[in-house]
């Protein structure tokens, strides 16, 4: 009796949950579907702009500004993905295969670079290997040179220096994907292959590295995508690429047209990435090891003497240019520069970021746990789309973004106007366009996959079937969600918090395109100092954002120094 009794309550139990999960949703479906087309209302703008255009302005585009754009670009592109490559794969497999002094802190002190955003890295560099810079007063002082025409030395304004800066800021996206195939998936293999006679480097060229080929292209993506983003990089190195080219096509030359062509341009380049990605995570396998093989040490070559020194030496030269050289410059000119901690367009700028990051962060939460429980309580195909597609703006520049969303404003702006001006007499102006709303969304719209991310990681640690429990006891969808994931998930939705504050505190390419007049944030601040070439002006500005975007990067340092939790 007492089986037959649990068995009936088991099949009542399943028939209620498979009853829950049969329900329709139609507001949550509505929800994600308007959460969708908000994030691609500027990609469809740019579209449709470029193609329903004139086209007066393609001749000039096709013979002065593409060709000369689209081959920098690729030719960056191409030099940062060895760069990044070489780099990030070297220093994962060093930290990963050989024990020497100072390991344990290069694991986690590797990442550090990506707490410089490449603008700031850039405005470093040139500073750094200036003429009046550090590194050329100790040569001519060593050398008792006098005049720039006594001897050589290489430029950083070019498209190799704008390819080395983006390499020191970008390399750590391919050393952690690369990191952790090391460790979870080569340690096996790589044991296996050494039991049998193989040399260590042939172990890294023949086994390890084939293997970790996916990882390699997910992470190289990523760095490509940055290197396309950014804009005040190149711009201050002199570097003309298809995204400086949509910023001085449009504001110099007036032409939103030209500029939406040459953004098509670039949409289509970031499909490329992203298919490339894709399919090299299709071919990326894990195999899963047991408790205790995970738990156990990885076994790693000793260095000590010489050896272990240059070890160390390697390791240390990446953190060095990436976070080292922004540190020092930004930092002596800060130290001369104390008295600016008071000044009123400082204080205003900090408050002006806090504010546009918190507010974008704030949506960022609240859209991707809306899309994330809609594509939890539908589970649908169409939902699971439009759940991806909401998470699609990271990928973009925030050139591209910034100028559909633009556009997009505008044309709303003008239609509450005519409505305005046709039904009560009067007009209401720009209520959108040219306002901190503007950046605010573009902002949201960017970085929600980071929010998503990190909530959907959160979620995926509870208990399958938590809230369809608590439904089952009687609750509705909203207060089950409510009263029981949502209190489970504070960490994880702090953390896609942060990470969304953080890179909106050092967005800049479609902040300078959105803001007002009058409008600056941190990042606004430094470009404007640095384009009337007075970079330590702006140097406060750069340590405070620095210092805010180290903070994931201390989230990341505690499970970066322990291999078990990679």
């Amino acid at each position: 009796m007492s089986s037959f009794t649990l068995r009936e309550a088991a099949s009542r139990s399943q028939t209620s949950a498979g009853r829950i999960r049969r329900q329709r949703h139609p507001l949550a479906f509505t929800l994600a579907a308007i959460a969708a087309a908000v994030v691609l209302l500027p990609i469809v703008t740019v579209i449709i702009v470029a193609l329903s255009g004139s086209g007066a302005d393609w001749p000039h585009l096709a013979r002065y500004v593409l060709p000369r754009s689209a081959l920098i670009t690729f030719w960056m592109l191409a030099l940062v993905s060895v760069g990044a490559g070489v780099v990030g794969v070297g220093c994962a497999w060093l930290v990963v295969a050989y024990d020497f002094p100072g390991r344990r802190i290069l694991s986690w002190a590797l990442v550090l670079p990506l707490a410089v955003p490449p603008y700031l890295a850039a405005y470093a560099f040139a500073e750094f290997l200036d003429f009046v810079g550090p590194v050329q007063s100790t040569i001519r002082a060593l050398f008792g040179f006098e005049r720039p025409g006594d001897y050589w030395f290489p430029d950083i304004r070019s498209t190799i220096g704008a390819a080395i800066v983006m390499v020191a800021v970008t390399y750590p996206y391919v050393y952690l994907t690369v990191r952790v195939v090391f460790l979870m998936q080569g340690r096996n293999i790589a044991d296996v292959a050494r039991t049998l006679g193989a040399a260590p480097s042939r172990v890294f060229r023949r086994i390890l590295l084939p293997v970790a080929r996916p990882a390699i292209a997910a992470g190289l993506s990523l760095a490509l995508m940055e290197t396309l983003n950014d804009i005040g990089a190149v711009q201050h190195l002199g570097v003309r690429t298809l995204t400086l080219s949509v910023y001085t096509t449009w504001l110099n030359r007036g032409s939103l047209e030209g500029a939406a062509q040459i953004a098509v341009l670039m949409l289509a380049l970031v499909a490329l990435l992203l298919l490339a990605e894709q399919l090299a995570r299709r071919r990326q396998r894990f195999h899963v090891a047991r408790a205790t093989q995970m738990k156990a040490r990885p076994p790693r070559t000793p260095l000590s003497g010489w050896r272990g020194f240059g070890a160390a030496l390697i390791g240390l030269v990446p953190i060095m240019a990436g976070f080292g050289v922004p540190l020092l410059i930004f930092g002596r000119y800060a130290i001369n520069r104390l008295h600016q901690a008071s000044d009123p367009a400082l204080a205003k700028a900090f408050m002006t970021t806090v504010s546009v990051a918190f507010a974008a962060a704030l949506i960022a939460v609240i859209t991707a746990l809306l899309l994330i429980y809609v594509a939890h309580l539908v589970r649908s195909r169409a939902v699971t789309l439009l759940v991806r597609l909401a998470a699609i703006g990271y990928a973009l520049p925030g050139t591209i973004l910034a100028l559909g969303m633009l556009i997009s404003l505008a044309r709303l702006d003008n239609f509450i106007d005519a409505l305005a001006r046709d039904y009560a007499g009067f007009s209401t102006g720009l209520l959108l366009t040219g306002s901190a709303t503007a950046v605010v969304l573009v902002c949201a719209i960017r970085f929600l996959a980071l929010a998503d991310g990190a909530i959907r990681s959160g979620l995926a640690k509870l208990p399958p079937h938590l809230d369809e429990a608590a439904r089952s006891l009687g609750r509705s969808a909203s207060a089950s969600a409510y009263s029981t994931l949502l209190p489970l998930l504070k960490p994880a939705i702090l953390t896609g918090g942060i990470l969304v504050f953080v890179d909106t505190a050092k967005e800049l390419s479609a902040t300078i395109l959105l803001r007002p007049f009058g409008f600056n944030t941190l990042a606004t601040f430094v470009y404007e100092n640095a384009s009337r070439g007075a970079v330590e002006e702006g140097a406060l500005a750069a340590l405070l954002i620095i210092a805010t975007s180290i903070v994931p990067v201390i989230l990341l340092s505690g499970p970066l120094t322990r291999d078990r939790d990679a």
